[in-house]
């Protein structure tokens, strides 16, 4: 089986900056199929572009834009490529980032489709730093990504003894999130009052109802983003009330607005 070193995936990759115990790449996909292997170093992928397949020796993945991805160092996967334009950005973790901020890399074990919209934003800032070439960028990369570490590592060592509720409300939620919804209507479905559901959200999710779906509706935006939509179409397939509505959201959540992320793509 193979084993990739630091900062080779399989494919043509555009760009590689290295600092501080961290490799980030951004790759272009160029094969079909990549048989079982694995990487020195633990990374993330996110998924800019297209779309894959991955399994691991417990899951397989679809992968479309948007979708980010932890994996473990040694963690053995396979890929399939679709033959359509498909584009990743990696952040690899060497064993020289992890003890300089005094982390285990141990600490988080096996592979995982990250679907915490929080965490995906994070990554997504980590991409936007990457490409703005200001002199602070490596602080603000660090930054994120020990954000992105302390979330991971609070909830594989100290789960929450959730109700049965809060993970149906979570996957209607990411199924739903483009259609107008209701919270007589999420109450019902859940079988829980609309008292308890209001108080008892921003206890497991850390925001209020609103603003979860926002985030969701941004993370699905940025997906879009990557292809040739327009602003309006984009606004209305990821479920806002219009442009205007979208472009505030988007800036709110990403600190620039949804026009300049697209040129950032380009770069």
């Amino acid at each position: 089986m193979k084993n990739l070193h630091n900062g080779e995936f399989f494919g043509k990759t555009h760009e590689t900056l290295r600092f501080d115990g961290l490799t980030i790449t951004d790759t272009e996909y160029t094969h079909p199929y990549v048989d079982w292997h694995y990487h020195e170093n633990a990374y993330f992928t996110f998924m800019l572009q297209g779309n894959m397949t991955e399994g691991n020796k417990k899951e397989i993945y679809d992968c479309p834009a948007g979708t980010l991805l932890y994996h473990h160092w040694e963690d053995a996967h396979y890929n399939i490529k679709p033959d359509i334009f498909t584009r990743g950005f990696h952040l690899e973790l060497t064993e020289e980032w992890f003890e300089q901020f005094d982390i285990s890399k141990d600490s988080i074990e096996g592979s995982f489709n990250l679907k915490n919209p929080d965490i995906k934003l994070l990554m997504y800032r980590i991409f936007r730093e990457t490409k703005l070439n200001d002199p602070s960028f490596e602080l603000s990369v660090h930054e994120l990504l020990l954000n992105i570490f302390c979330t991971l590592y609070n909830k594989v060592q100290n789960p929450d003894k959730k109700p049965s509720w809060v993970n149906k409300i979570d996957e209607i939620l990411h199924e739903s999130f483009t259609e107008k919804l209701n919270l007589t209507d999420l109450s019902k479905t859940i079988d829980i009052h609309p008292v308890h559901l209001s108080r008892d959200f921003q206890k497991h999710f850390h925001c209020n109802l609103g603003t979860y779906i926002r985030k969701l509706r941004i993370n699905r935006s940025l997906a879009l983003l990557n292809t040739h939509k327009s602003l309006a179409e984009a606004a209305l397939e990821c479920g806002f009330a219009d442009q205007s509505h979208f472009i505030r959201s988007f800036r709110e959540h990403m600190g620039i607005t949804p026009l300049q992320y697209k040129n950032l793509l380009k770069k």
